[in-house]
């Protein structure tokens, strides 16, 4: 048996006891888990927002473990490998993982923590895990390397890279949480000129300042950030948007603020309906953007880790054992309280 961060109802998460899991089909694998985190998804999970994800199921999708156990058709890992395993499960086989999109995998996609048992437990049955896990090297912090789970690859896939941002660019990045702070790290491969980060947090925006944000504007009305924003741009507005939230009013500010020719990277994930503007919007010239991350940017972005160009670990605040994952869980939802960015949680029970 082992301990797995259990959804049991509407806002209830507990340490629950569930059987230990093991190679069903040849080409699963599974891995000890020795450090997780926390999703903003997992949020919503928790407090009832994804009915696809069923009470009773582990929660979370990100984490690095150790191969404890492959099926005889796994190839590329064995017993003992070190590995970081993606939010994505991808079979590599059907159509739309040959066409370059895993994350609509027809036997995987976004399924750990979902739709299956996911990362937050002393270990992961991983389906397809020659195209679901990757070498950790020893030369990358753990807790660096947790970050390729999710947050690195859905920054630069969904916003940085669809943008087509240029050297010299004014991006603007509404959200200074996790994947917002993700997107300001990853958009600077491209060297823009200015970077102003939007945010309701005082403690977040000044956080992004380390990060390498040039400028800083406290969300208040729609109007007002954009009066800010048309100050610094000197009223053109800025070339790239990216939307880090997945609210109506946060997507509201990006479409008043992107200028002519100018690109809506939406990365937030919305749970209801938004407005928008397209009886203004159509003669700007402008381009939108959204989607799910297909985690194929992983290894590259693992390069970047290893050559040290970036500092992953920057985004993890706090630290918390697995047998404490109901007290990470009230820390990373009072983010604002606790000054919260990532948690890291460190399996201490196996």
């Amino acid at each position: 048996m082992m301990k797995a961060a259990t959804y049991v109802s509407a806002g209830v998460l507990e340490l629950t006891e569930k059987e230990k899991p093991h190679v069903i089909k040849p080409t699963d694998a599974v891995v000890r888990m020795v450090k997780s985190t926390i999703c903003g998804t997992d949020l919503h999970i928790l407090g009832g927002d994804v009915p696809a994800c069923k009470p009773g199921t582990t929660l979370g999708h990100e984490a690095i473990g150790i191969v404890e156990e492959v099926g005889d058709a796994v190839n590329n890992f064995k017993v003992g490998d070190k590995v970081i395993v993606s939010c994505v499960t991808a079979c590599n086989t059907c159509y739309y993982c040959k066409n370059q999109l895993p994350s609509h995998c027809e036997d995987g996609g976004w399924i750990l923590g979902h739709l299956i048992e996911g990362t937050q437990a002393e270990y992961i049955h991983i389906p397809h895990a020659d195209g679901s896990l990757y070498h950790a090297p020893e030369s990358v912090s753990d807790e660096a390397l947790v970050m390729l789970s999710d947050i690195l690859p859905t920054s630069y896939e969904i916003g940085v890279q669809p943008s087509h941002v240029k050297p010299g660019d004014t991006v603007c990045i509404v959200g200074a949480g996790p994947i917002g702070l993700a997107a300001l790290l990853t958009v600077q491969f491209y060297s823009p000129s200015r970077i102003i980060m939007v945010d309701l947090s005082e403690s977040r925006l000044e956080a992004s300042k380390e990060f390498g944000a040039t400028d800083t504007v406290l969300s208040t009305t729609t109007e007002e950030v954009k009066a800010k924003i048309d100050e610094l741009t000197g009223g053109r507005g800025v070339d790239i948007v990216f939307e880090c939230v997945g609210y109506p009013a946060t997507f509201d500010i990006c479409q008043k603020v992107v200028s002519i020719g100018g690109h809506i990277s939406n990365v937030g994930v919305h749970g209801k309906p938004v407005e928008f503007d397209l009886q203004d919007l159509w003669i700007k010239n402008i381009t939108l953007s959204t989607g799910l991350v297909n985690a194929n940017t992983t290894e590259m972005l693992l390069e970047v880790l290893k050559s040290g160009k970036i500092d992953a670990t920057k985004l993890v605040t706090h630290h918390f054992k697995l047998s404490e994952i109901q007290e990470a869980y009230k820390v990373f939802k009072a983010a604002e309280e606790n000054h919260t960015l990532k948690v890291i949680i460190e399996n201490d029970l196996s």
